[in-house]
Formats: structure tokens, sequence, C-alpha cells
């Protein structure tokens, strides 16, 4: 919980992952359209992927395989320069963070990885639950986009923690399905959201990085 609640110094908030061109776009305009965009980043988009690469990256911390290769594909499956700049930063930022909890993992990782690889490796190396860890890193991942975008539709934190709560079986789903996958259940068919994140590299006036 410490790893993940928003005050953990990975600068999370500073990220919208592309949900800042929707807005801008008209794509994501109210509590409905935010929460059908959401829905798709968990089931058909990166929100998928990073479930899949952080149970992998668990179950290598507790095997003591190497992390070269998943660590490779991850850093690939960043679809555009901001995203990459995203999940890169975080999970460095989270790797230098986690050197409070001391592990022998932290030292077979590279210094610059992926977030879910990043947060899935640290976890599976404290032996923490992998259903439990992965609830916990998707919720903050979703709770990190709903709150950059009760600032900017704007909707009212009330609207935010209600679709929050809505998406909380989503979040459990998708958490139970990536547990037990393998890296052939990547994949990924949320190309307007992937459209976004490229299309805001550009967008003149902006409050978030991604």
């Amino acid at each position: 919980m410490t790893w993940l609640s928003p005050a953990f110094p990975v600068g999370a908030f500073s990220y919208s992952h592309g949900i800042e061109q929707a807005i801008h776009h008209g794509l994501v305009h109210d509590r409905q359209s935010l929460e059908d965009w959401l829905i798709d980043i968990l089931n058909e988009g990166s929100g998928w992927n990073d479930a899949v690469l952080f149970a992998q990256s668990h179950q290598i911390a507790k095997s003591g395989s190497d992390f070269s290769e998943i660590a490779d594909l991850a850093e690939a499956l960043a679809g555009s320069r901001e995203r990459h700049m995203e999940t890169m930063l975080q999970g460095e930022a989270f790797l230098s963070a986690a050197q409070a909890w001391p592990n022998p993992v932290s030292e077979r990782l590279p210094s610059r990885v992926a977030s879910p690889v990043a947060v899935g490796a640290i976890a599976g190396a404290h032996g923490i639950e992998i259903e439990a860890a992965l609830c916990a890193f998707l919720h903050g991942f979703i709770s990190n986009l709903i709150q950059g975008a009760v600032r900017l539709v704007p909707l009212g934190q009330r609207d935010g923690v209600a679709i929050l709560a809505g998406l909380e079986e989503d979040i459990q789903s998708c958490s139970s399905k990536a547990a037990k996958s393998t890296l052939d259940n990547l994949g990924t068919c949320a190309v307007i959201s992937d459209i976004m994140a490229m299309r805001h590299e550009t967008q003149y006036s902006r409050v978030f990085r991604s």
C-alpha cells in the first residue's frame, strides 16, 4: 500500500496517459465517457499489457531467473515517446525509492526499467501475493488517471470516486486473469488511446507530461 500510494515518490500525478489529449478532442467529456475509456484501457489496452508484464516479473523474481528479456520487452511495448518516458521514469523512480526495503532482486534489475517490471519484481521479491499486488498496482494506475480527468473534464470528486467504485470488479477481473497469464497473452487493441498518446506530444497547451 505504501509503494502504490499517491505519496510514493514516482511522480505518477504528472502523467495522464494520453487522457489529456482525449479530453482536448472531446472523446472523454463526462463521467460515462471516462469510465468507458478506462474500462477499455484495463481490458484491451496498456493496462492489460502492464498487468501481464507485472505478473511475469513477479514470477521471475521468485524463480531467480534473469530480467533482461522482460525488461527489454516492456520498454519496446511503450508505443509513443511520452508513454516510454512515463513508464521508464516511473520505474526508475520506484526502484530508487524502494531501496528503503532491501532485497536481492534489485541487484539483478537494470537501473532503468519499465514501471510494471519494477513494481512486479519488487513485490515478488518480498513475497507479496500476486493477485493482491496486481489489484493494488492497477488500482493505483486507474486512480491516478481519474484524478487527472477530474481536474481536466472537469468532474467533481464525487464523480471520480463513483467511477473508481464502478471499476472495482474490472480491476479485480483484470488482476485475476493477469495472475494466470503468460507472455503469449500480451496484446492490445486500444488504438485510439495510443493515437491520443502520440498526438499529446505536440499538444500546444497542456498540464500533464503524457
